[in-house]
């Protein structure tokens, strides 16, 4: 049985056209007029309890109105929503209890005092019982070092340090789903590996279901093993990061270092660059196996070096960006 069910979604927006010029301002006060945006175009997908799954698309795709509808915010046009047994839009008291929600360029925590006093507040706010409150915030702050930081105001606070507080104070009332909405942007290489480990540890101990929504691959990679893309309102893509890479992940960069140069036409190489030090192929491998590749290279020049490197993930999403027209 799916943890989260998203049937055939709609969500169509009426947006006021605006006028130029004093004139059009002034006719737009007695007829407005306007148009209308489809956000999401029957969306449908299913999740199990405990999944961590990628939900990525350009701006503008409909990610964020996914979002507000599996959060109760928004109420879809048409279709059925069903998190853990639940309406978001219809059962919300009940609902709130279960969510907990990232937005990694918004706060939930009061600016001008402590993070503590903000998470005393959460405390009260959704009603947790004192050993419960006190057993989770111990627990919170070891695993996410938050020690030295809990009686610092947080205007004062490192962007790295502001959203383990973020992540802690979403997960003091022990939800059962997570949205992230980029929980990682502006943060430095070490501070995101921290955020991801822990992302990647209350989802294995506590069998947290995790909807991760960011621009950033990397995030993607470390974290989510399933992805939906969506592009215009619409899924494009349903299925896990290794499919994907097995479909789109067939270039390969092969750098040689040579004194040596090379006149050569292959339907394996799609790009051949001329650098300081030597030359750059990149290649096919659905065409050509990489050590067949060495072989054929190695026949005509003298190798000194060589240097063997696939697409990184932002290329290969790219690759189904073209592929969908988006």
């Amino acid at each position: 049985m799916s943890f989260i069910s998203v049937k055939h979604i709609k969500k169509t927006f009426k947006v006021p056209i605006k006028s130029s010029g004093i004139l059009g301002t002034l006719k737009s006060f007695f007829k407005r007029k306007y148009r209308y945006i489809k956000a999401i175009d029957d969306i449908s997908f299913s999740i199990k309890k405990g999944e961590i799954v990628g939900y990525i698309g350009p701006n503008g795709a409909g990610k964020s109105t996914t979002i507000k509808i599996l959060s109760g915010i928004l109420v879809p046009d048409s279709g059925d929503v069903k998190v853990a047994g639940l309406i978001p839009s219809k059962d919300r008291k009940e609902y709130v209890k279960q969510i907990g929600v990232v937005f990694g360029q918004r706060s939930q925590l009061w600016w001008d005092i402590p993070a503590i006093d903000s998470f005393n507040l959460l405390k009260e706010i959704y009603k947790i019982p004192k050993e419960q409150y006190e057993s989770t915030l111990n627990e919170l702050t070891k695993l996410l070092n938050l020690e030295e930081i809990l009686n610092v105001p947080v205007r004062n606070l490192s962007l790295g340090n502001r959203m383990k507080c973020e992540i802690a104070a979403s997960l003091l009332h022990s939800p059962k789903i997570l949205f992230l909405d980029e929980p990682t942007i502006g943060l430095d290489a070490v501070s995101k590996k921290v955020v991801r480990e822990f992302i990647k540890k209350i989802n294995k101990q506590k069998n947290v279901t995790i909807i991760l929504t960011t621009h950033d691959m990397a995030d993607i990679e470390a974290l989510a093993k399933r992805i939906i893309l969506i592009g215009k309102g619409k899924l494009l893509y349903d299925g896990s990061l290794s499919k994907l890479k097995k479909n789109y992940d067939y270039l390969r960069k092969i750098k040689v270092v040579t004194k040596d140069t090379i006149d050569i036409k292959k339907d394996c190489i799609v790009k051949i660059e001329k650098l300081d030090d030597g030359i750059e192929f990149t290649i096919d491998i659905r065409k050509i196996e990489i050590n067949e590749f060495i072989k054929l290279i190695s026949s005509k020049i003298s190798i000194i070096d060589i240097d063997i490197d696939s697409e990184n993930i932002d290329e290969l999403i790219v690759k189904l960006y073209e592929d969908f027209k988006i």
